[in-house]
C-alpha cells in the first residue's frame, strides 16, 4: 500500500540532471519532517533550530560547511508525511530528521530505503521499525520494546497478572501493546482486554469504550497514547468514577512529555492522582543545565510555545549526531553527490517521475552515523546492533495529589531500583527480579495500600458458579425444592471458604445437568474454560487433564479410587483365639502377670506362710498365683493389707480385659468380614469380570486410559440403589464383581448399607477442588481459605455434618483387623494398677526399713559399742536381707521383750 502511494506521488515530479560536487560544499541540506503544532513537534522544532544555530556558529564542527534546514509539516498523517518527505528529498537533503509519529515513520522509511537517505527519529518508538526491514532508519530514543519490558517488570513487581491496555488504534498503539503482551507473557501475566481508541476519538467514544472495559474484571490499566490526546482519557475516567482506590493506572512516557510541556501543570494533575508513569531519564550535567536556562529565556520572550520536555533534549542531540556524521563523511569523500535511480528510470515513461535522486554516499553516511559515540545533553549517543539508541534508563514517576514524585528507576541491567543505576549502558542479561524495589507509591484515591487490582463480580454482574445437578449422592450438592438455594457438603465448604476471602464476591449458582442422570464433570470443567461460567463447585476430582484447562484450589477433601465388593463369611482358623489382642497388648498383659506375682510375693513373704519355704517353691508359688488369678482359682490367700489392695485392682483389670476379649473373639467368629475373592484392583483387572463405575465419574477414563480395562467390561451405575443391585446380582447374573469409585462416595455408601466393604487399598491419590478460569486470583484466595478451614477444624465439622449422619465406620482396606483390641484402649487401667502396686511396694519398703533400723539399734545396745563399730556396708546389707526374710511375728516378739545385754539372737 505504501509503495503504490509513493509511486503515485513520485509521478508528479520531473527529472533533473546528475549533480556532482567536486569540492567540499558550502551548505548541506537537512530535512526535518514534524507535526509542528503538536506537543512533541513544537518543542522539537525549536530544539532543532537551536542546535543548527549552535553548529553553524562553530566553524570547527563542519569546517566551513553550513547546515541548512528544510522544514516540512506532516500534520500527523502518513499521506501528508510522505508528501512532506518527497518535498524534502526533492531539495537534495542528505538526511531526514523525524518524524515523531511512528505511523508516519513507517511510510517515510520506504522512501529512505529506496533513495538511501538516513532517517533519524527522536520520537518514533514503535518496535517494529526494525533494521531488518528499514536499514536506513536510526532511532535516537528508546524503543517501546524496552519501555514495555519496564512496564511488565513494574506490573510484576506489584504481582498483578491481568491488565487492560488503553491505546490509540494506529501502528504506534497496536505495536506497542503487542510488545507489552510479549513482555507480560515472560512474567506469566497477560493483557486480557484491549481498548483500542480511534485516532482523534471524542470523549463520548472514550467513555463508551472505558465503560465496556469495567465488566471484564481486572482493574489494572496501561495507557499508551499520544501527548496531545492522552490526558482526555484520564479526564473521562475521572467522570466515570474510575480513578478511585479500586483501580490502578499506569502510563507510558507520553504522559511525562505531556505534563512537562503543559503550561499549567496543576490543572492536569487533578485527574491523575495515583497514576504511575515513565520518563526517559536524562542525567544531570552542566550542558543540560545551560540548555534549560536558554529554553526558559526563549519561553519568557514568547518564542517557544511549550515548556521543555525529554524530546527537546533528544532532538537537539539528533542534530549534533547528523552534523558529526556529515563531517566524517566530508572528511573522507570531500563532496556530496546524487544520481538518478535506475529503478526510477525504468518507470519514467509510465509515471513521469520527477526530480528525485539517490544519495550516492547514503551508505557511507549511515556507517559514519552508526559509529558515533559522543555525550550530548541527553547523555550518551551511541547506536546498538539494532540501530537504536543504546539502552538507557527510565525514571518511574508517581502523581501524589498536585506533586509528581520519583519512586524509582528502571534499566535493562538493574531492573527496578530506588537508586539511579550505576551501569546504564550494559548488554548484560536481565536477571534481577529478586532485587527489584521501589519507593512508597500513592494509588488512585490517595491511598497508600496497594489495590487488589481485580473485581471479580458485582451485584449487577454476579460471579457464576456452576454445580452438578446430581441424582445420586445428593448430600454433596443439591437444589432445595421450590427455591433457588443449593445445599450439600461441597456447597457448605465453598460458602465457608468464600466468607474468609478478604473481599466481597457476589455470586450466583448455576445448575448443570438435566436432573435425570449424573452430568459429565469434564463438560462442566469445559464450561469454565469457555467462559460460560466463572467457576465450578462440587465433587470435582483434580486430574491431570483438567489442570491443563483450569486452575484448581487446594483440595478440600482427600480422595482416591478404591474397590468395593460384596462380603462373605471368613473361615475360622486354629489361631483365631489370638486375634482379639494385638501383639503389644499380649506382651504388656504377660509382663503384668509376672510383675503382679512378684509384688504379691514381696508383700506376703513375711506375713504369709504360703509364700515361704525353699527358693524354688517360692518362685513357682508367685508365678502360679498370678496366672491362677485369671480364673480365680489361686490356692493361696493374701493376708497383708497392701497385698489385698493390689489384688483388688488386679481383679478389676482382669475383669475388664476378659470381658473385652470375650466380646472381640465373638465378633471375629460371628461377624462377616471382607474376604471376597477380589483382593484389590490387580485381582479385579485379572478376573476379566464386569466392573461397575459411577456415571459421570472420572473413574471410567482412568480405568480405560491408565489401566487399559476394555470398555465392554465397564458397567455404568447411576445411584446407590444401582450399586446394591449390581453387587447382589454378581457377575454371573448380570451384575458386577466389584465397583470402582472414589473413597468419599464409597464411605457414604457403606455407612448406609451392610454386606459390602472395601478390599485392598486406595490405588490413586487425589482430591476434590473448585475449578476456576486460568489465573483467576480468587483461586489462590480460596485455597488460602480452605487451609484456614482445615486448620481451624471447620472443614472436619462440615464433613461430619453431611457425611457422618449415621456414623463414619472405617471400611478402609488398609486396616486388615479393625476389631483388634489395642493397648491404647486399656493404658489408663494399666496405669492405675501400676501406680497402686508401686505405692504398696513403697509403703512396704518404708515400713521394713524403719523396722530394720530399730532392730539394729536394739542389737547394738545389747552388744555394746564395740560390736557395731567394725561392721562393713556389705555386712549391713546381708543383715538387712536376713532381716527381711524373717517372719513378721518374730520381729514383733523381739520388740516386745525387755532389753537385756544377754538377750539371744532371734532366728
Amino acid at each position: 500500500m505504501h509503495s503504490v502511494l509513493l509511486l503515485v506521488l513520485l509521478s508528479q515530479l520531473s527529472l533533473n540532471s546528475l549533480l556532482v560536487y567536486c569540492e567540499r560544499p558550502r551548505a548541506v541540506n537537512v530535512g526535518v519532517v514534524l507535526t509542528q503544532d503538536s506537543v512533541i513537534g513544537g518543542v522539537a522544532k525549536v530544539a532543532i533550530e537551536v542546535a543548527v544555530g549552535d553548529i553553524n556558529a562553530n566553524p570547527s564542527i563542519l569546517v566551513g560547511t553550513q547546515l541548512k534546514l528544510i522544514l516540512e509539516n506532516s500534520n500527523c498523517s502518513s499521506f501528508l508525511g510522505s508528501i512532506a518527505a518527497l518535498r524534502v528529498l526533492e531539495k537534495d537533503a542528505v538526511v531526514i530528521i523525524g518524524p515523531q509519529s511512528s505511523t508516519v515513520a513507517h511510510s517515510i522509511s520506504f522512501v529512505a530505503n529506496g533513495l538511501r537517505i538516513p532517517l533519524l527519529s527522536f520520537a518514533a518508538t514503535d518496535p517494529t521499525l526494525s533494521s531488518l526491514q528499514f536499514p536506513y532508519f536510526l532511532r535516537t530514543t528508546q524503543s517501546d520494546f524496552y519501555q514495555m519490558a519496564a512496564m511488565a517488570d513494574l506490573i510484576d513487581h506489584f504481582r498483578w497478572k491481568e491488565v487492560i491496555a488503553v491505546f490509540v488504534g494506529d501502528d504506534y498503539g497496536w505495536n506497542g501493546v503487542s510488545s507489552l503482551s510479549d513482555a507480560l507473557a515472560k512474567k506469566m501475566s497477560k493483557v486480557v482486554h484491549k481498548v483500542a481508541l480511534p485516532v482523534g476519538a471524542s470523549s463520548n467514544v472514550i467513555s463508551e469504550l472505558l465503560n465496556m472495559s469495567k465488566v471484564v474484571g481486572p482493574r489494572v490499566y496501561v495507557v499508551h497514547a499520544s501527548p496531545d490526546s492522552g490526558l482526555l482519557i484520564f479526564s473521562v475516567a475521572q467522570k466515570l468514577q474510575m480513578m478511585t482506590d479500586e483501580f490502578v493506572w499506569f502510563a507510558t512516557d507520553w504522559l511525562s512529555t505531556s505534563l512537562d510541556s503543559a503550561a499549567e501543570i496543576g490543572d492536569n494533575l487533578v485527574n491523575l492522582t495515583g497514576v504511575i508513569f515513565f520518563r526517559q531519564y536524562i542525567p544531570p550535567s552542566s550542558t543540560k543545565k545551560a540548555f534549560v536556562l536558554r529554553w526558559n529565556e526563549l519561553l519568557r520572550k514568547g518564542r517557544v510555545r511549550y515548556r521543555l520536555n525529554t524530546h527537546g533534549f533528544l532532538a537537539y542531540d539528533t542534530v549534533w549526531a547528523v552534523a558529526l556524521g556529515i563531517n566524517e563523511l566530508l572528511s573522507e569523500s570531500n563532496n556530496i553527490s546524487f544520481s538518478y535511480s535506475k529503478n526510477l528510470q525504468d518507470v519514467k515513461g509510465k509515471l513521469q517521475l520527477g526530480n528525485l535522486k539517490t544519495f550516492d554516499h547514503g551508505q557511507l553516511l549511515l556507517e559514519k552515523l552508526l559509529l558515533l559515540n559522543f555525550t550530548g545533553i541527553s547523555g550518551l549517543v551511541q547506536f546498538d546492533s539494532e540501530r537504536n539508541l543504546i539502552r538507557g534508563v527510565y525514571e518511574v514517576l508517581n502523581v501524589d495529589n498536585y506533586v509528581i514524585r520519583s519512586v524509582g528507576y528502571w534499566s535493562t541491567h538493574s531492573g527496578l531500583s530506588v537508586l539511579v543505576p550505576t551501569i546504564i549502558y550494559s548488554n548484560a542479561p536481565s536477571n534481577f527480579t529478586e532485587n527489584q524495589e521501589l519507593g512508597n507509591v500513592v494509588w488512585p484515591g490517595g491511598k497508600t495500600v496497594k489495590p487488589r487490582g481485580y473485581v471479580l463480580a458485582s451485584h449487577e454482574r454476579p460471579f457464576k458458579v456452576g454445580f452438578p445437578r446430581r441424582v445420586s449422592f445428593t448430600e454433596f450438592s443439591k437444589e432445595i425444592e421450590g427455591t433457588l438455594e443449593v445445599e450439600g457438603y461441597c456447597v457448605d465448604v465453598f460458602k465457608a471458604a468464600l466468607k474468609l476471602v478478604p473481599y466481597d464476591v457476589p455470586y450466583q449458582f448455576v445448575p448443570f445437568g438435566d436432573g435425570e442422570s449424573s452430568p459429565s464433570y469434564d463438560e462442566l470443567v469445559n464450561m469454565v474454560v469457555e467462559n460460560v461460567i466463572n467457576a465450578a463447585m462440587g465433587d470435582i476430582s483434580i486430574t491431570t487433564n483438567r489442570t491443563r484447562l483450569v486452575d484448581f484450589t487446594q483440595p478440600y477433601i482427600s480422595t482416591g479410587l478404591v474397590v468395593i465388593c460384596k462380603v462373605e463369611n471368613t473361615k475360622v482358623s486354629s489361631w483365631t483365639f489370638l486375634r482379639p489382642f494385638t501383639t503389644k497388648m499380649w506382651c504388656v498383659l504377660g509382663a503384668f502377670f509376672v510383675i503382679i506375682g512378684f509384688v504379691i510375693w514381696i508383700l506376703e513373704h513375711r506375713v504369709n506362710s504360703d509364700f515361704r519355704g525353699p527358693l524354688r517353691r517360692q518362685c513357682m508359688t508367685s508365678l502360679l498365683f498370678s496366672f491362677s488369678t485369671l480364673f480365680h482359682s489361686q490356692q493361696e490367700d493374701t493376708v497383708s493389707t497392701p497385698g489385698r489392695v493390689v489384688m483388688m485392682i488386679w481383679f478389676f483389670l482382669l475383669m475388664v480385659i476378659t470381658s473385652s476379649y470375650t466380646a472381640s473373639l465373638t465378633s471375629f467368629l460371628t461377624v462377616q468380614q471382607l474376604s471376597s475373592p477380589i483382593t484389590g484392583i490387580d485381582s479385579l483387572i485379572a478376573s476379566n469380570q464386569p466392573i461397575g463405575y459411577q456415571m459421570g465419574s472420572f473413574s471410567y477414563s482412568y480405568l480405560t486410559s491408565n489401566l487399559n480395562v476394555h470398555r465392554s467390561r465397564l458397567v455404568s451405575l447411576g445411584s446407590q440403589e444401582a450399586y446394591e443391585a449390581a453387587l447382589d446380582l454378581g457377575p454371573k447374573n448380570g451384575g458386577v464383581a466389584a465397583i470402582v469409585d472414589e473413597l468419599p462416595y464409597v464411605e457414604h455408601f457403606l455407612a448406609r448399607t451392610t454386606g459390602y466393604g472395601i478390599v485392598g487399598s486406595s490405588f490413586t491419590k487425589g482430591g476434590w477442588g473448585f475449578a476456576f478460569q486460568r489465573e483467576n486470583p480468587l483461586a489462590f484466595d480460596m485455597s488460602t481459605a480452605i487451609l484456614q478451614l482445615s486448620e481451624s477444624g471447620e472443614l472436619q465439622r462440615i464433613h461430619d455434618k453431611w457425611l457422618c449422619v449415621e456414623g463414619c465406620p472405617s471400611h478402609r482396606g488398609d486396616d486388615p483387623n479393625p476389631n483388634h483390641l489395642h493397648l491404647n484402649s486399656f493404658w489408663g487401667l494399666f496405669l492405675v494398677c501400676g501406680m497402686i502396686t508401686l505405692s504398696a511396694l513403697l509403703i512396704f519398703a518404708i515400713k521394713t526399713i524403719w523396722q530394720f533400723i530399730c532392730y539394729e539399734r536394739n542389737r547394738d545396745a545389747a552388744a555394746g559399742a564395740e560390736g557395731s563399730s567394725g561392721r562393713s556396708c556389705s555386712a549391713v546389707a546381708w543383715s538387712f536381707l536376713d532381716f527381711v526374710d524373717k517372719k513378721e511375728g518374730a520381729i514383733r516378739h523381739l520388740f516386745s521383750r525387755p532389753k537385756s545385754p544377754s538377750q539371744p539372737h532371734v532366728s
